[in-house]
């Protein structure tokens, strides 16, 4: 049996779309770098604030909504505050109610990713909780960001 591959990191160039993120004091943990659970955090407003602004999520009112089945990350170079982290955005994989959202964290102006990971969202009814084909609105937007 082989060894698994490492991850190695990703270009900038890989990614369609980016958020800034700016990082906060409280973000750091007592090594002097930004705490991994807050990594999470930063895949989950990159992605949620791009279909929010791009017309394909209403958190509000909307009857489709989108559940995490599934998440990891790599981390590879650390992030501290006063930093602010770019993060990248792609589709790797979109089938009938599910999307697979890759995320790459860069530092400011770095080419090379510090961190990097997916998570797999499940779109669902809002009331009945049950998958749904992905809305129209949200389907353009996935088709835009694909690797």
């Amino acid at each position: 049996m082989s060894a698994p591959t490492k991850p190695i990191p990703q270009a900038r160039g890989s990614y369609r779309a980016f958020r800034s993120i700016p990082t906060r004091w409280a973000d750091n943990d007592m090594y002097g770098h930004v705490n991994n659970v807050v990594y999470y955090s930063w895949f989950d407003t990159a992605v949620n604030a791009l279909l929010i602004e791009r017309g394909a999520l209403d958190i509000h009112q909307g009857s489709t909504i989108g559940f995490v089945v599934e998440t990891q990350c790599n981390y590879f170079a650390p992030i501290a505050f006063p930093q602010t982290v770019e993060a990248g955005i792609r589709v790797a994989q979109a089938g009938r109610s599910s999307v697979r959202y890759e995320i790459a964290l860069f530092a400011e102006g770095a080419d090379s990713a510090a961190a990097q990971g997916h998570f797999i969202h499940v779109y669902v009814d809002r009331v009945t909780q049950r998958p749904v084909p992905l809305p129209e609105a949200l389907q353009r937007v996935v088709d835009s960001l694909k690797a």
